[in-house]
């Protein structure tokens, strides 16, 4: 599995995060969607990543640097003929360690909370994240788990 910075650019990247966000809206009311659209994944606090067998795009993360100590993981997605295989254990550890290596002290991260979510919350918590209240700029929401975890 090869994980590379990505400039959001190819054709497999933009259909994998239309899909993502299509999924957020399957399972969510608008007004509790906080998925990124590629014009927002590009600002300048944001760093894209995807990984790549081959020519096969098999997944997709972000972390957006919210200060000089905090992070958020965004846009995690993994294409569905690579599901259950690692790509978003693999995906998850190398943001972790971009993170450490920024300095960052906190990574927090917003999901979702009906069943369709399940396997991304329990991801997180395998990795540490424990829930938590809202950050930056979320509000409490039913439809929304907010987790973290310090570096």
């Amino acid at each position: 599995m090869d994980i590379r910075l990505d400039d959001l650019s190819h054709p497999a990247v933009q259909a994998l995060l239309g899909e993502h966000l299509a999924g957020m809206f399957e399972l969510s009311p608008p007004e509790s969607v906080h998925a990124l659209d590629l014009d927002r994944l590009r600002a300048p606090d944001i760093t894209f990543w995807t990984a790549w067998e081959g020519n096969a795009l098999l997944g997709c993360g972000a972390l957006k640097q919210l200060d000089a100590h905090h992070g958020e993981l965004k846009s995690m997605r993994t294409a569905r003929p690579h599901l259950r295989r690692g790509v978003g254990a693999a995906l998850l550890a190398h943001i972790l360690d971009a993170a450490r290596q920024r300095g960052l002290d906190r990574l927090s991260l917003e999901t979702g909370s009906v069943p369709g979510f399940d396997p991304a919350r329990r991801l997180y918590a395998r990795f540490g994240f424990a829930e938590c209240g809202p950050f930056a700029d979320y509000a409490e929401d039913p439809f929304s788990v907010f987790m973290t975890r310090t570096l």
